[in-house]
Parts: C-alpha cells; sequence; structure tokens
C-alpha cells in the first residue's frame, strides 16, 4: 500500500510543475543593478518583472541574439502534454502495484530529464553562438551563451542560472518512485 500511495503521489508532483517556474536566469549589470531575471516554466517564459523580456530582448539585439519570444518554443506546447502522460502513468502503475512499473516510470521520467536539459543546453547554444552579422556590437570571437547551470561573466553581464520549484518536483517525484519501488513487496514484481 505504501509503494502505490508514493507513486501516485510522483504524480500529483508532476502536475504541481505548472505552479512553479523550472528555471531561473537572471542577469546583472551597471545599467540594471536589480537584475533581471527570466523564469521559464513548463508552459511560458515570464520576467520578473512586466517589461522584462522586453528589456532583455533589446540588450540582446545589439549584440546579435535572437529575440525571446514564448512563441518560438514548441516545447511550451510539448512539454505540458507530456507532464500529462508521465503523470497519468504514475496514477495507472500506482493502481496497478507492481515493482518493475515503478522501476520503468522511474527510468522514463529520468530519461526525459536527460532529454529535457539537452534541449535547454542546445537552445541557450544556438541562442549564444549563432549570432546576426548586423549587429550594432561585435566583439571578435566573443559567445554570449547563458550557462546552463552556475555563473558566468558575459561582457558586462553577471549571468546566473539555476533550477527552481518545478525542477525540484521531478527530483522528488522521482525519488518517491524509486521508494514506491523498494516498499512493494517483491511478490509484486
Amino acid at each position: 500500500m505504501k509503494g502505490r500511495i508514493l507513486m501516485g503521489s510522483a504524480g500529483i508532483l508532476l502536475l504541481l510543475m505548472f505552479l512553479f517556474p523550472m528555471w531561473k536566469i537572471t542577469l546583472s549589470a551597471p545599467q540594471y543593478p536589480d537584475g533581471l531575471t527570466m523564469y521559464i516554466w513548463v508552459n511560458k517564459i515570464t520576467g520578473d518583472e512586466p517589461g522584462t523580456l522586453e528589456n532583455i530582448n533589446l540588450m540582446n539585439h545589439y549584440v546579435g541574439m535572437k529575440m525571446i519570444e514564448p512563441s518560438m518554443f514548441p516545447e511550451l506546447e510539448i512539454f505540458p502534454v507530456v507532464i500529462y502522460i508521465v503523470s497519468a502513468l504514475a496514477f495507472i502503475f500506482a493502481f496497478i502495484g507492481r515493482r518493475k512499473l515503478y522501476l520503468l516510470w522511474t527510468g522514463l521520467i529520468s530519461i526525459l530529464g536527460v532529454v529535457g536539459v539537452y534541449d535547454f543546453y542546445t537552445w541557450l547554444y544556438d541562442y549564444g553562438h549563432n549570432l546576426s552579422p548586423h549587429a550594432a556590437i561585435k566583439v571578435p570571437g566573443q559567445a554570449y551563451m547563458p550557462p546552463v547551470f552556475g555563473y558566468k561573466i558575459l561582457l558586462n553581464f553577471h549571468v546566473w542560472s539555476y533550477p527552481q520549484g518545478a525542477s525540484y518536483l521531478i527530483a522528488i517525484a522521482v525519488f518517491f518512485a524509486l521508494l514506491a519501488w523498494y516498499f512493494t513487496p517483491k511478490k509484486a514484481f
């Protein structure tokens, strides 16, 4: 019974991801002493204030970076569907109550997590390296890729990039699924 409750809880945790951002990127510079913070959610991209994305797009335009428009990311439409499917699988597997299904679910969500981080990396790489040749500011050999995780200096900007609440919910859901596997008797394998 513990295993079923834990597996069902993992499914609920995934649904709660819509309430919190997945990732946070903050840029700070002398012209932005309070910083500009962008949040990446399961289904949207927002800023910490109403004009944040516009300010980021304006400064990025000078160095030739692409505009950040949420509509340009098909992931923001695909990812919510994936979350609903994987959450539904958690509920179905909890109902069935088999250890091997809990392990299968853990492997599936782990693979999806790795694919998600890789997709994030490729987007950041493209965003920071494929610059417009018509940019007002050109620094030979300079790329403007924000870090996937951690801190980096880009010209006069200090950039921080870290996971947020929704990412932690995925990690907790995986932990719950592993606990479900552990607490389910081997005969239910």
